[in-house]
This record gives structure tokens, C-alpha cells and sequence, in this order.
């Protein structure tokens, strides 16, 4: 993790921070302590202080989480450096990584679509008992935990 930077007297703390950079005072310490963001430097008065570096770096790691990029691909991206040429090939690398992983994901969300679709569609709300109901329970019943999770789908945090 990142040594804390000294603390100065001009900086932004963590409320300013978190409304400057659009990423909740929540996440930016759990971006520090995930060793997303160097821990902030302290104030006189022990309040945690953020540079406009820091602001930046928060609003790149927000743009990132809002591509559904894990926390590991940020990281990686964030410890690339835009001037060198083997860099541009590791960000390339992640991208590709990560177009793949969403990819798949689109796949399974078209299965999901289709498993709700016939489930809607079994029920037209006319019958004396809600067959959408039924059918859940049919599943919970039929479907063992090993079946749960084998079709549960994986995060990708």
C-alpha cells in the first residue's frame, strides 16, 4: 500500500472531495484502503486532505467502475503509464480482458431474458392462482444448491 501523503495546508477534505469527484466519502476510503487512491494526508486538525491529483484519480476510478471494470483492472490501469509503449499495450490487454468478460456477461443476460420471458408469459393474471408463483416455487423445489450456484452468475468486481 502507499505510504500517506504529507499533509499541506491547502487540499480538499473527504465531503469536498466526494462531491467534487462524484464518488461517496464510503468509496474513497475503501479505495484507499484497497490501495486504489494513496491514503490522504492529514490536516492540523487530523482531517483527511485530497489534492485536484487525487480528485482526478477518484474520477478516473469512478468512469472505470462505471465500465463494470474490476477493481484489479483499475488498478492495473491506474499503475500504467501513458507515455510508455509496452504500457499502451497492457491497457490494450485489459480492455481486451474486460470486452471478453462483457461479452460473456451479454450472453448470459440474453438466457436471463428469455428464463423471465417464459416465466411472465405462463401467467396472464387471469387464472384463480398466480402460475408465475407456482413456477418459482416448482424451481426451489426441483433445483438443488449445486444446480444454484453452477447457474448463478459471477461478479465481476
Amino acid at each position: 500500500m502507499s505510504e500517506p501523503r504529507p499533509s499541506t495546508a491547502q487540499g480538499y477534505r473527504i465531503g469536498q472531495a466526494a462531491e467534487k469527484s462524484g464518488v461517496s466519502a464510503a468509496n474513497i476510503r475503501y479505495y484507499e484502503a484497497q490501495g486504489l487512491l494513496a491514503p490522504a494526508g492529514r490536516g492540523q486538525n487530523s482531517y483527511r486532505l485530497y489534492s485536484e491529483a487525487d480528485l482526478h484519480q477518484l474520477r478516473f476510478i469512478r468512469m472505470c467502475r462505471a465500465m463494470d471494470m474490476s477493481l484489479d483492472e483499475v488498478r492495473t490501469l491506474l499503475a500504467l503509464d501513458l507515455s510508455r509503449k509496452a504500457d499502451c499495450e497492457a491497457a490494450r490487454e485489459t480492455l481486451d480482458s474486460h470486452l471478453s468478460h462483457v461479452r460473456e456477461r451479454l450472453v448470459e443476460l440474453q438466457v436471463l431474458e428469455s428464463n423471465l420471458e417464459a416465466l411472465r408469459n405462463g401467467c396472464d393474471g387471469k387464472g384463480p392462482r398466480c402460475r408465475i408463483i407456482e413456477a418459482l416455487h416448482r424451481r426451489a423445489d426441483v433445483q438443488s444448491p449445486a444446480e444454484s450456484r453452477a447457474s448463478a452468475v459471477t461478479r465481476h468486481v
